[in-house]
């Protein structure tokens, strides 16, 4: 057995999350870097998948791939012939079988790593009986549940705070939706992010390093070649004692700063130059942190106790200091961007920016001990590593906190999602988030799917059509807003699960899985709907 190190090398820098075949007729892949720690999470965690079928199947696929810790199937049924069809973990000798084992023994083969186990019990029979069964995974996957077993569902992983992702593919539809109190994110990697170089309040090894430049240099090598740091630090300083200490802020000013930044071009070919020019928005930053947040550090949590988890602890301490040695900004990240630089400059402004870094991660390391120490916890419960990667992500933190299901479905917010059902671009989605509720409901007055049987298809449709607007009543929406046409197409799915849909589907739900588990990048809030008949994929947040 490889290291898993060296096994999964590929997959701490990229992984191939989605993977789209055959009626796309292209290929589409979106790789995630979570790095040798994101790793070691998966490796930890352990997941509960509720049927295995080609939803629940593919979803787990990629995550044994990703290298996750162990996995549990539970499916109560056996291998059918129609299996073969849409689920590629079944073969001909596998009917007549425990179709939770020969899943499980597929899977197992793709990552021999993983530790993988059935359970033969029907998802419905376990949720209702032996609801602590859940307590011991780190992350609960429910795929083609009815709505009475996704909700109970949903209120024992609360309870436990057990991590839920929902699944659901049903013909050319499909939805995932999250459930959990709280997830807090500190690795967002966000896709769009200023660098942090304090360009708007230097500090005096910043500035001492930049008076010790002469930007009015006759040396045509030294001129084109100092950093535009440093270019943007001296000419905002000089605006500054010209405009009583206040940098650019009108339209007309941020113009006229870049004036004079062109005023010092001594040359059209100095990409230094241009450089600052174009980073010189930068300068007009305000001070202070950003209101996302200034609700995460005023948050009632960051009042923390012994209970507190360690990411409050560190809230906190980054609260403390905020207000005392950061004078209002949050710890500095401590890596630059690449630039046109002589490679002496460049070095000493790297070693600047990473001593600032350091002494930042410093004062709030002293912190966050000293906060332990109070709540009565082990002053050292929290790693050093783990706190430099906090400091290092203190302006990208995220909260994400989720409406148990049963309260979206019976309050939703009814402005947005009477928008939803009138809006033409989500009306479809609407309606199917509707629909899909509609059709477990009638499942459990009809015990069956509508559109199973050819010879009931018009009564079916009736029969539908007049569920899902009471479910729309009910909500105080109209049900004319529900397209004729949709409720027939919903029909003529049958209930089908079609193996191109459910790859997709258990695509956006591993996906958000590895999210999840590596508390990395900002997983979905709403519920994903997607619609197969337009090719959209589009959230919902009701």
């Amino acid at each position: 057995m490889a290291e898993p190190k060296n096994k999964y090398d590929r997959q701490l820098r990229r992984i191939w999350i989605i993977n789209l075949r055959r009626w796309w007729n292209f290929v589409y892949q979106r790789f995630l870097i979570w790095g040798e720690q994101g790793q070691t999470a998966l490796e930890k965690a352990s997941i509960c998948l509720l049927n295995c079928g080609p939803t629940g199947s593919e979803t787990l696929k990629n995550l044994v791939l990703g290298g996750i810790g162990s996995i549990t199937v539970v499916e109560g049924s056996k291998v059918e012939e129609g299996d073969l069809g849409n689920n590629f973990m079944v073969d001909a000798q596998s009917i007549g079988q425990s179709k939770a084992k020969c899943v499980c023994a597929f899977l197992q083969e793709l990552n021999d790593a993983v530790k993988a186990k059935f359970v033969e019990e029907s998802p419905d029979a376990l949720i209702e009986t032996n609801p602590s069964f859940f307590s011991q995974f780190t992350l609960v996957i429910a795929t083609q549940l009815l709505e009475s077993s996704m909700l109970k569902l949903d209120r024992i992983c609360r309870q436990t705070n057990i991590m839920l992702i929902i699944a659901r593919s049903y013909g050319l539809a499909g939805f995932v939706r999250i459930s959990l109190k709280e997830h807090d994110v500190i690795e967002s990697k966000p896709d769009h992010f200023l660098d942090d170089l304090r360009l708007h309040n230097p500090w005096p090894e910043l500035k001492r390093f930049a008076e010790t430049i002469d930007l009015n240099t006759t040396d045509p090598v030294v001129h084109k070649h100092t950093p535009y740091v440093v270019i943007l630090v001296k000419i905002a300083e000089e605006w500054a004692n010209k405009h009583g200490g206040c940098m650019p802020s009108t339209r007309e000013e941020k113009k006229e700063f870049k004036d004079l930044l062109k005023s010092k071009l001594l040359a059209f070919d100095e990409d230094n130059y241009k450089e600052a020019i174009e980073a010189s928005f930068k300068v007009s930053t305000p001070r202070g942190i950003s209101l996302d947040l200034r609700q995460i550090v005023e948050d009632s949590l960051a009042e923390v106790d012994s209970a507190s988890p360690d990411f409050w602890v560190l809230v906190a301490a980054l609260k403390e200091f905020i207000e005392n040695e950061g004078e209002g900004e949050p710890p500095l990240e401590g890596s630059i961007p690449d630039m046109t630089s002589l490679t002496e400059y460049y070095i000493t402004l790297q070693r600047i920016y990473q001593a600032k870094a350091e002494a930042d991660f410093l004062a709030i390391e002293h912190r966050v001990r000293n906060i332990l120490k109070k709540i009565g916890r082990d002053p050292y419960a929290i790693s050093k590593a783990n706190i430099k990667i906090f400091c290092r992500n203190a302006r990208k933190l995220t909260v994400c906190r989720y409406r148990l299901i049963e309260d979206e479905f019976n309050s939703p917010i009814l402005p947005e999602f009477q928008k939803y059902l009138t809006d033409e671009d989500y009306s479809v989605a609407a309606g199917f988030y509707v629909l899909l509720r509609a059709v477990d409901r009638f499942a459990t007055i009809y015990n069956r799917f509508p559109g199973l049987f050819n010879g009931e298809m018009d009564e079916d449709i009736s029969r539908l059509k007049t569920i899902a607007v009471g479910i729309l009543s009910d909500l105080g929406c109209n049900g004319s807003a529900l397209s004729e046409d949709l409720i027939s197409e919903m029909c003529r799915f049958g209930g089908a699960e079609l193996h191109t849909v459910a790859a997709f589907i258990g695509g956006i739900a591993s996906q958000e899985a590895i999210k999840l588990i590596t508390n990395q990048f900002v997983p979905m809030s709403g519920t994903f709907i997607f619609n197969g008949i337009d090719h959209k994929s589009q959230l919902l947040t009701v």
